[in-house]
């Protein structure tokens, strides 16, 4: 029986991915709930596993490869064994297209370029992704450097040539091309040759988060009216409490009492006296979230994600913890799932882990409140007329200005740094 590999539903609003890595090759046995492939969105990374165990008969979307969900990614053969040998990846099989006749060249020179070295009488495979570019963009093929297993032509491969105008960059110093179908012009310029520079620099593709990353940074910029309000916060009571209590914590719960459960009980008591903080704009309408899920940025090797912890205003501080370290472990594992990414009302960013004094972060749409935290810094205070070193903290709260207005936004950061100051109101809900 053939099981089919399919691109799953990927969650709210991501309708494509691109294949990350094949785990297996073809011909190799797979067991049932195995990872086979892993999919890269625009959120996160996913892998796929086998529904039935049996052997990996066919590969259809080799690796760079962009799908869209239900887009069939192989085949297994359930209750085969596997092969000791492992094919490679079948590409999509295109006659070859007929030499032309001669080359048509610029009314104005074009720098020439290296032609790509293949082995005569063998072409370069070109992978399916990489030879519908070619042609959609009427390329040709033997100007593309193929960089993949045994000299494949990939999709960046295609795309990198099309950025130097169809053909791929010479790997050393260029010298005149020569076409075996017509000889170039005796007037083309020879370049005068790479940047001294360019053997010290590393050109990497920006993988798919990155892009959205980008994007989504890019478009809360143009798009949110977009407003930053600073305070900052007197951390000595906090820290006292979490100093006699931390010990005791850890016995209890089996979790560290950290700051960010404090800062999350904060957020939520502002929330709901301020309501404007946590809605959001569709269209005309502005929609107030009476539940607070509370979004927390991580850092990860491949960039800044943001999983959701839904409904805090009912957690526990323990649970909170919990909850905080569970969601960074699995964002650092590269294990969010699409439902760990969505639905969140507002945002914790804390670039004090760092050692960032102070910032202005960035909304994440389409929310309209974000939480900076900053490093903890003893600072010298007037207290009572005397000066006293404090532990300090800047706090930012960037807003969309179309829901809230500076009065919103301010009572809201001051709500949170009087919460902070005298975290006994936190444990009395006062």
């Amino acid at each position: 029986m053939t099981v089919e590999i399919r691109v799953p539903i990927l969650g709210e609003s991501v309708t494509e991915a691109t294949v990350g890595q094949w785990f297996k090759q073809v011909g190799d046995a797979v067991a049932k709930d195995e990872a086979i492939v892993e999919l890269e969105t625009d959120k996160v990374t996913l892998e796929i596993n086998a529904s039935e165990a049996g052997r990996l008969e066919e590969i259809l979307a080799p690796e760079g490869e962009d799908v869209e969900v239900g887009a069939l990614l192989g085949q297994i053969t359930a209750g085969a064994s596997g092969a000791t040998a492992a094919p490679v990846v079948k590409a999509e099989e295109k006659p070859a297209p007929a030499a032309p006749a001669a080359v048509p060249v610029a009314a104005t020179p074009a720098p020439a370029v290296q032609a790509p070295a293949v082995t005569a009488g063998a072409p370069a495979e070109i992978l399916p992704a990489a030879q519908k570019l070619i042609d959609e963009n009427n390329l040709n093929a033997a100007n593309i450097r193929g960089t993949g297993k045994d000299g494949r032509i990939t999709k960046g491969d295609v795309l990198e040539a099309m950025e130097n105008g169809g053909s791929s960059p010479a790997p050393s110093a260029p010298i005149a091309a020569a076409t075996p179908v017509a000889a170039a012009p005796a007037t083309l310029a020879v370049p005068a040759g790479p940047r001294p520079e360019a053997a010290r620099e590393e050109r990497v593709k920006m993988t798919r988060l990155r892009k959205s990353i980008a994007k989504k940074l890019k478009e809360a910029q143009n798009t949110a009216a977009m407003l930053t309000t600073y305070n900052e916060v007197d951390l000595s009571k906090l820290m006292a409490l979490r100093a006699e209590y931390k010990d005791l914590f850890v016995k209890k719960h089996g979790v560290k009492l950290g700051f960010m459960s404090f800062f999350t009980k904060a957020c939520v008591a502002a929330l709901q006296e301020i309501p404007a903080v946590n809605a959001e704009i569709e269209g005309d309408t502005l929609v107030y979230k009476n539940y607070y899920h509370m979004g927390v940025a991580v850092g990860t090797p491949n960039g800044l994600v943001v999983p959701v912890l839904r409904d805090a205003d009912q957690l526990s501080f323990a649970e909170v913890e919990k909850g905080i370290v569970e969601l960074g472990k699995k964002a650092r594992d590269g294990k969010l799932s699409m439902a760990d990414m969505q639905g969140g009302t507002f945002t914790i960013s804390n670039g004090g882990v760092y050692g960032s004094l102070m910032s202005s972060p960035i909304l994440n749409a389409p929310q309209s409140g974000v939480l900076g935290m900053h490093k903890i810094q003893e600072r010298p205070m007037v207290v009572n007329g005397e000066i006293k070193i404090r532990p300090m903290m800047y706090l930012a709260l960037s807003y969309d200005h179309r829901v809230i207005d500076g009065k919103d936004a301010v009572t809201f950061l001051v709500r949170v740094k009087d919460a902070l100051e005298d975290p006994q109101r936190l444990l009395l809900d006062l």
